[in-house]
């Protein structure tokens, strides 16, 4: 899309001048069936590339499925679901979703596995490039600017909470302060120092 090829060409993405890279009104103000037709068109493209996993191989001839046959938003009753068990059974874990070459791969990220095994989830290049573009705009939306102090208390490492908002922060142009989980009067400290302005975490 076109905010995301601005964001690849834009060398300091810091810069006041380029934060409208992070509002698309060409996108975020579409007319319903233009949405519409917008969503149809990436969840074909989506299908076709899921096809290529083992796991939706099986799945979609088991449900006589076609992703070429999926024409229209009516059609997605007809998706066959993904559970959580899918993710996790012998037959696909860890590596039977994947979509791509494992060399293509370069970070991992898993669940705690509280109620089972442990969900994994894998990330090419491209994919990182789009999960920070989409929580900048997230964190534009909800009034993030640069100049802010973005304070991430969540824990990073496997969790995907740590590492996502604070690649997302910096993309936007906040500065941003890798705090971590826990130790409540160290918390308090940065945020006095550096003049926190905006914070993310879990409440417990």
């Amino acid at each position: 899309s076109a905010w995301t090829g601005a964001l690849e060409s834009t060398p300091d993405m810091a810069h006041p001048k380029h934060t409208q890279a992070f509002w698309a009104p060409e996108l975020e103000t579409l007319a319903r069936a233009d949405l519409e037709r917008l969503q149809v068109a990436r969840l074909r493209k989506t299908l076709a590339r899921a096809r290529r996993a083992p796991h939706y191989r099986r799945v979609f001839r088991a449900a006589g499925f076609d992703p070429k046959s999926f024409a229209s938003l009516a059609d997605l009753p007809r998706l066959p679901f993904t559970v959580k068990d899918d993710l996790r059974s012998d037959e696909n874990f860890p590596y039977g979703l994947l979509t791509v070459g494992r060399d293509r791969l370069v970070r991992l990220h898993s669940s705690s596995g509280t109620t089972g095994r442990p969900t994994a989830v894998f990330h090419t290049r491209r994919d990182l490039a789009a999960w920070t573009d989409l929580i900048a705009r997230s964190l534009w939306m909800i009034g993030l600017r640069p100049g802010d102090v973005f304070q991430n208390m969540m824990g990073y490492g496997l969790f995907t909470g740590g590492l996502g908002l604070h690649y997302g922060s910096e993309r936007l142009g906040a500065l941003t302060i890798p705090a971590g989980a826990g130790n409540s009067r160290r918390q308090i400290s940065l945020m006095k120092d550096f003049g926190t302005t905006a914070l993310h975490i879990i409440p417990s």
